[in-house]
């Protein structure tokens, strides 16, 4: 979905960053098994990310990670709402639900079989004068009111979240060698990069980028 190979690389960049930070809390931080399937799914998410930004990722069957980011997302909104003791918790299941909903819905919109009648862009379709094997033309492309809605929606939203969470990280960062913050800053790290490359991936389904 990204034409230009500088932003390519640098939402490669930002996904490649949330998903070693997932990787290494899932691996070698002693938490429940929650903790380390949520961390899992945000991992695998960031990969599923990556590869969706080069021309080849977008040339794989999509309708199958959209079913499992579904499933992922039920999972979380389910262990939010039983495991969760008290809000905050349940907040942070939910943003995590949202996540990846959002990239089921990626993925979904590059299906053609799955995206609402009267989008006239199809995963593949090339842009005059684009060389072979490069991204589609963005999704929104006569499409219907509320489908360019959601993907406002997921631009602005994640672009804030990522606003949010890189504020957290710069705050306790300040404070990250008092106990367990240095921990809880990198994690803050991951989720503003993950939030950002989100961002520009929704940009991206709104204008050629």
């Amino acid at each position: 979905m990204i034409l230009d190979l500088a932003l390519r690389w640098l939402v490669t960049g930002l996904f490649a960053v949330s998903a070693a930070e997932c990787g290494l809390a899932a691996v070698v931080t002693r938490r429940p098994w929650t903790f380390v399937v949520g961390h899992g799914l945000h991992f695998v998410m960031s990969v599923a990310m990556v590869a969706m930004t080069w021309p080849w990722g977008a040339q794989l069957p999509p309708r199958v990670p959209a079913v499992f980011f579904l499933l992922a997302t039920v999972w979380f909104l389910a262990v939010g709402a039983c495991a969760a003791r008290s809000s905050a918790p349940r907040v942070v299941y939910g943003y995590s639900g949202l996540m990846m909903l959002a990239t089921a819905w990626m993925y979904a919109i590059m299906d053609p079989l799955l995206r609402p009648v009267g989008s006239s862009a199809q995963s593949g379709m090339p842009i005059p004068g684009m060389q072979k094997g490069a991204m589609a033309m963005p999704a929104s492309s006569g499409s219907p009111a509320w489908f360019v809605t959601v993907n406002w929606l997921g631009t602005v939203g994640f672009a804030l979240a990522a606003a949010f969470w890189a504020g957290k990280y710069v705050t306790e960062r300040q404070h990250s060698d008092v106990g367990g913050l240095r921990s809880r800053s990198l994690a803050n790290l991951g989720q503003a990069t993950m939030a950002a490359g989100m961002a520009a991936l929704f940009w991206a389904t709104l204008f050629p980028v």
